[in-house]
């Protein structure tokens, strides 16, 4: 039988110093390995976010702020979500309402990187 145990996701991104502040800055994730302006490895619980410079081949130079446009959500659980959330809003983090669904066990929160990047808080009711 095979095994798979979720080590690394990697988003690309366009500025990753810019994304460094939000993460380390902001979001508190350690540092474990870094090329400056080219690769970023965090580490964010069990798993680790690395932040990879995208290519410029991929890159519409005639559009404005570079947002991500994937389908990608990162989730992280936590122990306060309210708490949370205002410390976001209080960093003027794109945060929205928490909110849950019937015979849900979890409140959770959508927020968004400076990138458009989707991250998710969830705490257990």
């Amino acid at each position: 039988m095979l095994k798979f145990n979720l080590d690394t996701i990697i988003l690309f991104v366009k500025d990753v110093a810019h994304l460094k502040s939000f993460y380390t800055g902001v979001l508190k994730l350690e540092v474990l390995e870094e090329t400056p302006s080219e690769w970023l490895l965090l580490k964010a619980g069990s798993c680790n976010i690395a932040l990879h410079k995208i290519g410029d081949q991929y890159l519409d130079k005639n559009k404005g702020l570079f947002k991500s446009g994937n389908n990608t959500k990162l989730v992280f659980e936590v122990d306060n979500i309210t708490d949370l959330r205002d410390y976001l809003l209080g960093e003027k983090v794109q945060i929205n309402e928490i909110k849950t669904f019937p015979d849900y066990a979890y409140w959770l929160c959508d927020g968004e990187d400076p990138e458009g990047n989707v991250f998710q808080l969830k705490q257990r009711k």
